[in-house]
């Protein structure tokens, strides 16, 4: 599958989200959500592994890998990328499909999946739980300090953008990403670099850094998640997200999501691999049994069965 790959854009009212794209021209649809600060690269690895009938969408999030970053003065959030997703999908004309999202963006698969529950038929999160509950006490605190973050970047004089030798690039990457293979961060800096005068420099939008000025509580979370329809499979890896989801992020905000995920009337799955947060990218045959099955009896089995009832 991998020789069949072609690159996606999309256009959006401030540029394009990009991204790239697997499979047959009609094979089951889905989608495919990096983390913070990667790229879609993120899936290369792991999408050749899957089953090979479905068509995967991998996208640059806005402000990622090749897609535009948005308009000066407007902020990164959950419900902003959402919306982008909602763009994307539209643009290619997908009524029914399937999400795998990774850390940040399976949060906002899981916000997507919980508005728009008609249109996904299965979720597949790795190292991520859906949401990213903050405390209600902290919620102002952390909105201010995004809100402060962002003035300080505009009101700058001058933004200088640093240029990166490839070998200091990816120095820089492994030091940011400890849990990268660095196999993994040569894949991430295909779509994570480009080349200018002097050098290289990161393509991702430095205001990602910026924290999230749009929160929602561990209650916001909880009602959401029950909103989700599709059945829902949960990767975590041995070695990865069990960190703080928030600020501050008690340890009973992960386990009430995990509990809640866990409840068997949900008919949702829970597993665990061996390995860290990019696990999937680093040694994607860890992960690709448990997705492929879950797509094959979820996704593939519903779309078969309707086909046949049709």
């Amino acid at each position: 599958m991998e020789g069949e790959v072609s690159e996606l854009s999309v256009r959006v009212p401030w540029g394009e989200i990009r991204g790239q794209v697997w499979g047959p021209d009609h094979g089951r649809p889905v989608l495919c959500l990096h983390g913070w600060a990667d790229n879609c690269g993120t899936f290369k690895t792991l999408i050749p592994l899957l089953p090979k009938e479905c068509r995967y969408v991998a996208v640059d999030l806005a402000g990622h890998g090749l897609s535009s970053h948005r308009p000066p003065g407007v902020f990164y959030s959950f419900p902003a990328y959402v919306a982008d997703v909602r763009r994307v999908v539209d643009a290619l004309q997908l009524e029914k499909f399937s999400i795998i999202g990774h850390s940040m963006g399976g949060d906002v698969a899981g916000m997507f999946t919980a508005l728009y529950p008609e249109m996904v038929d299965a979720l597949i999160l790795l190292d991520t739980f859906g949401f990213v509950p903050t405390d209600s006490t902290e919620i102002s605190k952390v909105m201010r300090q995004g809100m402060e973050e962002m003035f300080q970047f505009e009101n700058k004089k001058e933004k200088k953008t640093r240029v990166y030798s490839y070998e200091k690039a990816v120095e820089r990457l492994l030091a940011a990403n400890p849990t990268l293979s660095e196999e993994s961060v040569h894949i991430l800096l295909e779509r994570g670099i480009v080349q200018v005068d002097g050098g290289f420099v990161f393509s991702r939008d430095l205001r990602v850094h910026f924290k999230n000025i749009v929160r929602i509580s561990l209650e916001q979370s909880l009602e959401m998640q029950s909103r989700i329809q599709a059945p829902v499979l949960v990767v975590l890896a041995e070695e990865g997200v069990n960190r703080k989801l928030s600020e501050p992020a008690p340890d009973k905000f992960t386990s009430t999501l995990l509990q809640c995920l866990q409840d068997e009337k949900f008919q949702h799955t829970v597993v665990k691999v061996p390995g860290g947060h990019h696990v999937h990218l680093n040694k994607p045959e860890v992960v690709a049994p448990f997705v492929s099955n879950f797509l094959r009896t979820k996704a593939l089995a519903w779309s078969r069965s309707r086909v046949h009832k049709l």
